[in-house]
């Protein structure tokens, strides 16, 4: 199992309507690198998308803990199951903290490959998800 921990940001919004943005799907899209990013597809509940010259992968909700947590799974034929558990804390009337965890089942060898983009990732999907004015 690999583990993948994001740096935790602070979002000028209140920890609702941040909440409330996460757990639309659809919103995802504004949170990814459009230049990496092709073929998006969305509803509220799920996402898919191309990443360019890879894999397509797939995110579905699976649960929520409101105003807290978002817990995501992948789906479809993806490289690798993984989960995402976005995690929110509120610090102020509209400070709230973001953090991300990644579990996924990686192979060693996909590991060595992959760990390093996946964290960056993750740490500028947190990046654009705290810089949003809501």
């Amino acid at each position: 199992m690999t583990r993948i921990v994001t740096e935790k940001k602070i979002s000028p919004n209140d920890i609702n309507k941040l909440f409330a943005f996460l757990t639309d799907m659809n919103n995802f899209e504004k949170l990814m690198p459009s230049d990496k990013i092709e073929n998006w597809s969305s509803t509220d509940e799920q996402c898919e998308f191309n990443i360019k010259g890879m894999a397509r992968i797939g995110l579905k909700k699976v649960g929520e803990s409101n105003p807290s947590i978002i817990e995501i799974e992948s789906f479809g034929k993806v490289p690798f199951d993984f989960k995402l558990k976005i995690n929110l804390n509120e610090i102020g009337e509209n400070e709230t903290e973001a953090q991300i965890e990644f579990e996924g089942e990686i192979n060693a060898f996909m590991k060595m490959m992959v760990e390093k983009p996946l964290t960056n990732f993750f740490n500028m999907l947190v990046d654009k998800a705290t810089e949003l004015k809501l």
